[in-house]
């Protein structure tokens, strides 16, 4: 027989005495106190936990939506002044104010501040029997408002950027159904689709 045979079989006799020779010793049992295992428990414990980026943005996100947005409060005068912007305090291609509130009768100036823009109002986003409009590209245009309602707007060359806009005139006595609405005008955004939910949640 080998040496290499020898040492393998010599391996669970081996074994089998170290278990015998435990058998029947006279070493107690180890004991802790409470403070002794509250220790381990600490170091055993882990020291946190692994968050990947996706879940970060995905919280962030969840806290930024779940923080309603200010309500917007009757614009004072009758004559209000909207500007068609590049960049503003509320992002990109934005009309500011992007919501505002006014009075039956009252007018509202759409400034071309930047180029490229316009206003127009969005097909059955306005109440019934309002007036519906479409400004020229580049140039300012008044609207006076004269039926009660929610009307939402947007730039015409950059409706899929989110480029909306929208006015409460008097009482949201249409809001329900811009509401139920919103969610198809959204689905044609292809940047800012939240922009209109937001807006609308400040009424």
């Amino acid at each position: 027989m080998t040496l290499y045979k020898k040492i393998i079989l010599s391996i669970p006799v081996m074994i089998l005495l170290l278990i015998v020779s435990g058998c029947g010793s006279n070493e107690k049992e180890l004991v802790l106190t409470a403070q002794q295992e509250k220790e381990i428990a600490e170091r055993l414990a882990p020291i946190g936990q692994v968050v990947l980026k996706k879940d970060i943005v995905d919280t962030i996100s969840n806290v930024a939506s779940a923080t309603p947005a200010p309500k917007i409060e009757l614009s004072s005068g009758s004559e209000h002044i909207v500007k068609m912007l590049n960049s503003g305090v509320g992002g990109n291609m934005i009309f500011e104010p992007a919501v505002i509130k006014v009075s039956k009768g009252d007018t509202i100036h759409f400034k071309a501040t930047d180029m490229s823009h316009n206003s127009a109002s969005m097909a059955d986003m306005i109440p019934n029997g309002a007036t519906s409009w479409s400004g020229p590209m580049n140039e300012d245009i008044s609207i006076k408002f004269d039926t009660e309602g929610v009307y939402v707007y947007q730039c015409d060359p950059h409706a899929m950027m989110a480029m909306i806009g929208v006015i409460q005139v008097g009482d949201a006595i249409n809001l329900s159904e811009i509401k139920e609405l919103s969610g198809e005008k959204k689905s044609t955004f292809m940047m800012n689709s939240d922009r209109l939910d937001t807006y609308l949640s400040q009424l």
